[in-house]
């Protein structure tokens, strides 16, 4: 079995191209696998452990045979960095462990990946104000992502917190499509955006009165919270899987919902008009981390002359 740390994961020089691919085979096939509920833990207030498995079948799989995982999160708030992750690979064929490898550069990759896509998917065609609060690694992948696929112009609207919002901008400063201002509120931040990503670990109560919510608007809350009051007078609410959001207390009352691979595979409707506003929820599935992790084995298995104790990627922070 392989022992595949982050350092080793960063010497394979992934890129947010090949990231994307691999998030759209997950989200296209997503019927396809085998997804058990993800179990849940919270034994304090902020503090969780969730547990994840799933099984890719062979067809699918780039390992060429059956390939399941587990994977392990966990958000404790005064550790640094708050959020961890393990995922334990094997041969769902043959029950053979084959890899246990850091789950940080795919947890905050594939999310802020699968948030990108839902942007490409879900935001009216012309959207060019983007507002973006928690500006962590998942903030930050999704932003790689965005500004590498999507090359028009965009206004990007900052949260302030603790300096955040100035590292971040630094970060994304060689793009000269992108342009960035700070603001103060989160009113602030969604009045006037055609877009909002939420990256946000923890928010006891929704940031927003329903009146700032433009017509038009999509909104990405990657960890589902603050937004709960949308569920109630949006468009359109979708989602990765039913059963992470069956149940909200507001699912009986949605408008109108589905899930995201059925959009993706024309089975459902997605975005139909400019004015519609949508609400997009993709907590994460077990299939995306490995969907990823079987493909970063791959590439391990395959890389020839690689030190795989010496990172060279260039887009991680």
């Amino acid at each position: 079995m392989k022992i595949i740390t982050f350092s080793d994961i960063a010497s394979l020089k992934i890129t947010p191209s090949e990231c994307s691919k691999w998030a759209e085979e997950a989200i296209a096939h997503k019927s396809r696998a085998l997804l058990p509920p993800k179990i849940s833990m919270k034994p304090s207030d902020g503090i969780f452990c969730n547990v994840m498995p799933g099984i890719i079948p062979a067809d699918i799989s780039p390992l060429g045979h059956s390939v399941g995982g587990v994977k392990v999160v966990t958000r404790y708030p005064d550790r640094n960095p708050s959020l961890d992750s393990k995922i334990l690979l094997f041969n769902a064929d043959t029950g053979e462990n084959l890899a246990l490898m850091d789950g940080n550069f795919i947890t905050a990759m594939r999310t802020g990946v699968v948030a990108a896509h839902s942007v490409k998917l879900f935001a009216k065609k012309n959207y060019s104000a983007l507002g973006i609060m928690g500006l962590g690694n998942t903030a930050r992948a999704f932003m790689l992502v965005l500004a590498e696929t999507d090359k028009r112009n965009i206004s990007v609207k900052l949260l302030k917190h603790k300096g955040q919002e100035e590292l971040f901008a630094q970060r994304f400063s060689g793009c000269e499509h992108l342009s960035f201002e700070y603001v103060n509120t989160p009113e602030d931040l969604v009045q006037g955006s055609d877009v909002v990503v939420s990256a946000v670990t923890y928010a006891p109560e929704d940031f927003c009165r329903d009146e700032c919510f433009g017509e038009g608007v999509l909104i990405v809350p990657v960890h589902t919270l603050g937004f709960t009051n949308c569920d109630l007078f949006f468009d359109k609410v979708f989602a990765d899987d039913t059963g992470h959001v069956k149940h909200f207390r507001n699912f009986g009352k949605f408008r109108c919902f589905a899930e995201v691979c059925d959009v993706l595979n024309g089975e459902a409707r997605g975005r139909e008009n400019d004015s519609e506003r949508i609400i997009a929820y993709n907590i994460g599935i077990s299939l995306h981390d490995i969907n990823f992790a079987a493909h970063i084995l791959e590439k391990a298995n395959n890389a020839v002359n690689v030190d795989m104790h010496e990172p060279v990627i260039k887009f991680w922070l």
